[in-house]
């Protein structure tokens, strides 16, 4: 029985529910090929604006794409986290959060993740994060600042992974995003580089000693580490409110 049409929704708002109650009560993959707008017209019994409305709700949520052409059609797709950052970063900078906010967020999420990786990761995990931390050791510090920030990211979201808590995970790539210091204009010095190495280190070293504590503690002076290094030389940034993050796919006017 189809649900009825909420009062505070409107028509385009309750099919494109109804659209996504359909897609995850059939477990459909993404890639998967959905229906025809043909289709879907005389199934909804509604206005072709109406249905196309509906559809780029759902585009615009990550869930449907629509492609021209042979071979084409409304394709299910899968929600990115960087689309769940944009979207949480444009609420922030509406609200006027400022970038502070945002990296105390991470400083209570992330300690919380590594006592989760220490306890529940897998040798396979600590595996990943030590070839993260030769891969880093191998980069040129002045040269290579881009690689070195995604080698950086790469070593937390392993983090985020290995403890087996799925919505912590994506609340941390989500923060993540918006934390990170390049979107503010922030370089890392060899010297700060030098320190993040070293806290790698040792927040692997206590993850694989299973000691839960002393891993979220390492992590905890870690993150805690971009803060000061804000303070101490951009401290314009603190109180700047949170940067629109780029929408993939689309431009930010």
């Amino acid at each position: 029985m189809s649900r009825s049409v909420s009062t505070h929704r409107s028509k385009a708002e309750h099919v494109a529910q109804q659209l996504l109650d359909r897609i995850i009560a059939a477990k459909l993959k993404p890639g998967s090929s959905f229906a025809t707008e043909a289709d879907l017209l005389t199934q909804f019994n509604v206005s072709r604006p109406t249905l196309r409305e509906s559809l780029k709700l759902l585009e615009s949520q990550g869930v449907l794409e629509r492609r021209p052409g042979p071979g084409g059609g409304i394709i299910v797709r899968e929600p990115s986290t960087d689309l769940l950052a944009h979207s949480l970063s444009v609420f922030l900078r509406l609200h006027e959060v400022p970038f502070a906010t945002v990296l105390k967020a991470r400083e209570v999420i992330e300690p919380a993740l590594t006592y989760e990786a220490a306890v529940n990761g897998t040798v396979e995990d600590f595996a990943e994060l030590e070839s993260s931390i030769a891969r880093m050791k191998a980069l040129d510090a002045q040269r290579e600042q881009e690689a070195f920030i995604e080698e950086n990211r790469v070593f937390h979201s392993i983090i985020a992974r290995a403890g087996g808590n799925k919505v912590l995970e994506v609340f941390w790539n989500t923060i993540s995003i918006l934390a990170a210091g390049e979107h503010h204009g922030i370089h890392y010095s060899i010297g700060n580089q030098t320190h993040v190495l070293q806290a790698h280190q040792r927040i692997l070293d206590a993850c694989r000693r299973r000691d839960g504590h002393a891993a979220a503690a390492e992590m905890e002076r870690h993150v805690g580490a971009l803060e000061n290094l804000v303070r101490q030389r951009y401290q314009h940034l603190l109180k700047h409110p949170t940067s629109v993050i780029e929408r993939p796919g689309r431009l930010i006017a």
